[in-house]
Formats: structure tokens, sequence, C-alpha cells
């Protein structure tokens, strides 16, 4: 019996028969789960490191059994096995949309294999065009430098940076010369980055689309042709990018790596949107412990299982078995989000932690009154406009942030009184006029018990005498 199955096993006993709402319960099991995310997983077979591999992509080229045999390959040749994964730094935040292709770079490294983590800093000066309907503003230099600064530590509770590569692609980019881009892209027809759709529709509507642009799949390629790598990681927005890798790999004389491109996350405004910081629906790997289990918390129930699959460690029949329970009426779809809620937080803050933001998640939001909560922040300056309120508290950082909560219907005052609450939504226009002035024209004088909610975040308002 294999680490992983053994694991599996342990977890499965639980996720069974035991009471998942009970925080003991959560405990043990975000202890085991959370343990698997370092699990030594080198006893796999190759067979069996593929099959968990394909069990989470939406794409692996050529195949399963393709991978079995590179594996077995570099085996035979006594070198290592390497896996790749890049991200450019075209913001200062990494986020769980990003954390998917790095779950499989992580199981790659507890297999025994080589991981290579490049850091684009001169491929974030063209920018992906992936997805694009225009072109992406220039950064400079010092936005580059200033946004890749803290990379390493944001993504460290994937990987032992002590035993995988962590590089810079300006490293190898800077030095290669005119003739010998001219030299490899002599060799690809034009006709191949003109089959992305994305190139085409902006061509189409008369969208600007520059060289840099074009050559942007050629240039992340010289990566690979760098690392020598045997198989590519990335999101499935990346897939035509990394074949330009397999093609530029034998332009260059190397064997074509290997793709695995994952499916990406929608954001947790369950609006059908890629998780996306220009859309304000992510989750950030640097966020307080709090904060994230509020924000898996907010995520529709339909979007539960697709979050597991993502962003955990579970295999197929521990989700197998919960499915059936949520069906059965066993498990309520609410104690099931606290534990993939408890499942993020702990990866990325440890156990201890996780379970601290599920008691406050459960005293400040399952709680049957507010008035019961003693530590919420009080809002007594109501002639402030809402936007500077939210900012105020701390519920938001920018005005662009409140406005996003506002259209997400995030943003609301609740009357809390002997027969209940009611809630009264505000708009984006509400939130730029006095609080003062919203509270009367939408509640008229309300008597005590009056709260601002910004999202999962709550505020209690004291009324004038």
């Amino acid at each position: 019996m294999t680490r992983l199955s053994q694991s599996v096993d342990q977890a499965a006993a639980l996720l069974a028969d035991a009471d998942l709402a009970a925080d003991a319960v959560v405990r043990d099991l975000l202890a085991e789960t959370t343990r698997r995310r370092s699990l030594d997983l080198s006893d796999l077979s190759p067979d069996e490191q593929a099959a968990l591999i394909a069990a989470r992509v939406q794409q692996l080229q050529p195949s399963a059994d393709a991978l079995v045999e590179r594996i077995v390959e570099a085996g035979k040749e006594d070198r290592p096995f390497v896996a790749k994964f890049g991200i450019d730094p075209t913001g200062a935040e990494v986020h769980l949309g990003h954390a998917v292709p790095m779950l499989l770079l992580s199981r790659f490294q507890r297999m025994g294999h080589k991981v290579v983590f490049i850091v684009g800093d001169v491929t974030a000066k063209i920018g992906d065009p992936s997805g694009r309907t225009e072109e992406r503003p220039p950064l400079t230099d010092d936005d580059i430098a200033r946004n890749l600064a803290t990379y390493r530590e944001q993504v460290s509770p994937f990987f032992d940076f002590e035993h995988a590569d962590f590089r810079h692609n300006g490293d190898w980019l800077r030095q290669v010369s005119l003739p010998r881009i001219i030299e490899i892209t002599a060799q690809i027809p034009v006709s191949m980055p003109l089959q992305r759709e994305d190139f085409r529709t902006r061509l189409e509507s008369g969208q600007g689309l520059s060289m840099a642009e074009l050559l942007y799949s050629v240039v992340m390629a010289l990566d690979s042709v760098e690392t020598a790598c045997d198989i590519e990681v990335g999101g499935i927005d990346q897939f035509l990018n990394m074949q330009m890798g397999r093609k530029v790999m034998s332009i260059c004389g190397q064997t074509p790596e290997l793709v695995v491109a994952t499916s990406l996350i929608e954001g947790t405004d369950g609006s059908g949107a890629k998780m996306s910081k220009s859309k304000g629906n992510y989750v950030a790997l640097t966020a307080p412990p709090g904060e994230i289990f509020g924000k898996l918390m907010s995520v529709p129930d339909r979007l539960v299982e697709p979050y597991f699959r993502a962003l955990s460690e579970w295999v197929d029949p521990e989700l197998d078995i919960v499915r059936r329970r949520v069906e059965q009426g066993s498990l309520h779809p609410m104690d099931l989000k606290k534990i993939l809620a408890g499942e993020v937080t702990a990866a990325i803050h440890g156990v201890d932690a996780a379970m601290r933001a599920r008691e406050e998640f459960v005293a400040r939001f399952s709680t049957r009154s507010f008035a019961d909560i003693e530590d919420l922040p009080e809002v007594t300056d109501l002639s402030r406009p809402v936007v500077e309120v939210v900012k105020g508290l701390g519920f938001a950082q920018s005005n662009g942030d409140v406005r996003r909560v506002a259209q997400q219907n995030g943003l609301r005052l609740v009357v809390e009184g002997p027969d209940g609450q009611r809630q009264t939504t505000l708009d984006a226009d509400d939130a730029r006029q006095p609080l003062a002035a919203v509270v009367k024209e939408k509640l008229g004088d309300p008597a005590d018990g009056l709260y601002l909610k910004v999202g999962r975040k709550l505020a209690r308002v004291v009324l004038p005498a």
C-alpha cells in the first residue's frame, strides 16, 4: 500500500461515518489532508504518477501513456525528470487561480522529480496576450521588480525551494541574440500564432495586435529550451503558448516537452468569469486566514466540488463519499463548504489558523443575532460618504473595491430588531453619498440595531442620540 492510499483510507473513514459538522472531526480531517500536501509520493509507480496527474487536468498532451514513458525513460537515463511552471509578475499578488497548476507542480516534486519555477521578468514586459481583447499596457522595470519581490515567499506553501529551482527568465533571455531569434522564427509559420481565437477576434474587430504579442509564445518557449524540461504545467489558457514550446524545442534539437493544462477556476462572485485580479473575484495567497475562509464561504454551492478538485489534494473516491452524503441528507452543503474553506486556508496558513478562522466565521455569521457579537468595529461618523466609511474600516482598499462589492450586491444596511433582520442593498451611487443621508433615504429613522455589511464583513453603526 502506498503512502497516498494510506492517507486516503484514513480520510475516507472520517468522511464516510463521522459528524462533519463537529470541530474536532474537521480538525482531524484537515490535519490529514494538509499533511498530504507534503506527502512523499516517490513510492508511486510511473503509471500511478501519471494517473494522479491526469485525474486533475483538462489536457495532457500527447497522452498519459506518453507521460509514463517519459518518466521511465528519465529513470533509465539516470537523469532527473524536469517539470516546469512559469508565471509573469504582471501584478504584485499571486491568487488561488494561479495555485491550480502549482498544485500539480508540487505533486511532481513530491514524486521525486526536479521542479523549475520560473518568474518571467522579461516576458512580463510583453504581457501574455492570452484571452485579452486589447494589448496589455507595458510595465516598466520598476513595476516588474516591485511585483516579483515577494513571489517566492507567496508560493512557498506549495514547494520546497531547497530542492527546487526558482529562476528569472531574464537570466537567459537577455543573452539571446537577434540572429538566434530570426533563426527560430524563420521556421515557425505565421499561421501558427494566428490560430489563436483571441488574436483572430481582435484583428476582425479592428483592435491592435503588436509584433511583440505575436512573439510572446516564442519567447516563452525559450524558457523550456533553457531548462530542457520534460513537461510544462499551466492553465488551459496557456495551452497554445505551451504548444509553441513543443515546436521551438523541436527546432532547437530537443525532445518536445509534454504539456499539462489545468481548468480555470471561476471567481468567487459566481458570475461564471474566471478568477481574476481585474474582476476583483479572486483570493490572494497573501490574504489573512479569516479573509480566505470568508471568501471561500461566499462562493455558490455549485462551485464547491470544482474548487475541491482544483485546490485540494482530495482524490475522486473522497469526493464521491461526500457527494453521496449530501444527496442522502447526512451532510449539509454548508458544512461541506466550511471544510473546503478550511482546506484552502490550512494549505496556506496551517490547520490551527484554519480552525480559528472557522470559529470566527461561525461566531460572526452563524449567530442568530448580530447584537451577540462583542468585537464588531463601530461607525460613529455618519457624515462621511459610504465609500470612505468602508475604507476607513479596512473592509476595502480602494473606491474600485467598494464599487465591485456594490455591483455584486454585497454592500448592505441591516436593521435588527425583535422581529428579526431586514436588509437593504446599496448600489454604487449610494456608496458615494454620506452614510447619514443613505440611512435616512433607505430606512427613515431606524432604532438601535443598525449594521453595515460589506461582503462577509460587518460593522455596527452607532446612531446619534
